[in-house]
């Protein structure tokens, strides 16, 4: 004869034995988020892979912003897709002339949008016009 599992029930469960789980709040906040993608998409000039990280993270978290901290996720994706295509015209013109000066401009064009973002973010405001191809 097979004896049946019993299981006392403790003072937060529910009747059938399911434990009743409480939300909590995160531990990072979308704003800690943002802040995290462009610091990372300013180290991605020294190691790439970064600024890899920092698109997955803003891709993930953009749906479930708030407003504000959504168009800077926004603002953070295309910097990252616009700034790639930069590097690859950069990359691919660099035995002309032409290619150099592509490249300093998608450095000097990441650094402002990363750096006017962080001070929107900071400033608590959301990014004018994240679809921007320039400075937002």
């Amino acid at each position: 004869m097979a004896k049946a599992a019993t299981r006392d029930e403790g003072p937060g469960d529910k009747a059938g034995g399911d434990k009743e789980v409480t939300a909590r709040p995160p531990m990072v906040s979308d704003y800690g988020l943002a802040l995290i993608v462009y610091v990372l998409y300013l180290l991605g000039f020294l190691t790439g892979v970064s600024a890899v990280v920092g698109l997955i993270i803003a891709w993930l978290q953009v749906e479930r912003a708030e407003p504000v901290t959504r168009s800077h996720f926004r603002f953070q994706i295309r910097t990252f897709w616009i700034g790639l295509l930069y590097l690859a015209a950069g990359a691919i013109t660099l035995h002309v002339a032409i290619g150099a000066l592509i490249l300093l401009w998608w450095v000097v064009w990441t650094a402002i949008r990363c750096v006017k973002g962080l001070l929107a973010l900071n400033a608590g405001e959301p990014i004018a016009d994240p679809e921007s191809w320039l400075f937002g």
